[in-house]
């Protein structure tokens, strides 16, 4: 009798185990769900312009996002890619210049990558803002973009190199108390191809010129939203 009760409370501690760890899966996936679903829009979705106008969504895509992948030529690994996560800023939101300003520092492979070659390349998505919705960050309609050309340090006493910094500070404004022995620069990507995906069938054909001087904003409308 001793050993069929012995028997019941090892199985029951098992179960009990079981259902433990089941739960707490459970509560760890469906946090991650929560967390996925709760994330907070960098800003308002509102002017979001219609897929087919290219060069306002361009504009509307860069100015509204905060961070992307810079990737340089990595010239002690052979000229392969280096793919970096950095901050940027184009100015304020619906009102920026559309180039991209970074705040590097040499100290980081990505700044001592570019002063040597200056062929870079930046990434953003659609989904680090959150108008997204459930869609998968490779999802056509989740836009993307990449701007190609060259990355290159500002002079810091021109009146563009004044512009980058309170474009840059306003938006990541714990970059002002970085240490200065970090000798931070400021650079700025001098687009020369534009590669844009905010919808099925293809890029869409965009030049600088036309993303440069375009508005950002567009009529009542051309706003469109996803669901």
């Amino acid at each position: 009798m001793g050993r069929v009760y012995n028997l019941n409370v090892t199985s029951s501690i098992i179960v009990v185990a079981m259902l433990l760890l089941i739960f707490g899966d459970f509560q760890e996936s469906s946090s991650s769900r929560v967390l996925v679903k709760a994330r907070p829009l960098l800003y308002s979705s509102s002017s979001r312009p219609r897929p087919a106008d290219a060069a306002p969504f361009a504009r509307w895509l860069v100015s509204h996002s905060s961070w992307g992948v810079l990737n340089t030529i990595a010239d002690d690994m052979g000229g392969a890619p280096f793919g970096n996560v950095v901050s940027f800023s184009d100015g304020q939101p619906d009102s920026g210049s559309g180039i991209p300003y970074f705040y590097l520092t040499t100290l980081d492979p990505t700044a001592t990558y570019a002063l040597k070659d200056q062929r870079s390349s930046f990434t953003i998505s659609e989904y680090n803002i959150g108008t997204c919705g459930k869609k998968d960050p490779e999802n056509p309609s989740c836009a993307k973009i990449t701007l190609t050309g060259k990355l290159n340090v500002l002079d810091n006493k021109s009146n563009e190199a004044e512009y980058a910094q309170n474009a840059l500070f306003s938006k990541h404004p714990e970059m002002e108390d970085w240490p200065k022995d970090h000798n931070f620069q400021i650079f700025k990507l001098d687009i020369e191809n534009i590669f844009l995906i905010n919808w099925f069938g293809g890029p869409k054909p965009l030049t600088p010129d036309e993303y440069l001087h375009t508005s950002l904003f567009t009529s009542n409308e051309n706003m469109h939203f996803i669901v």
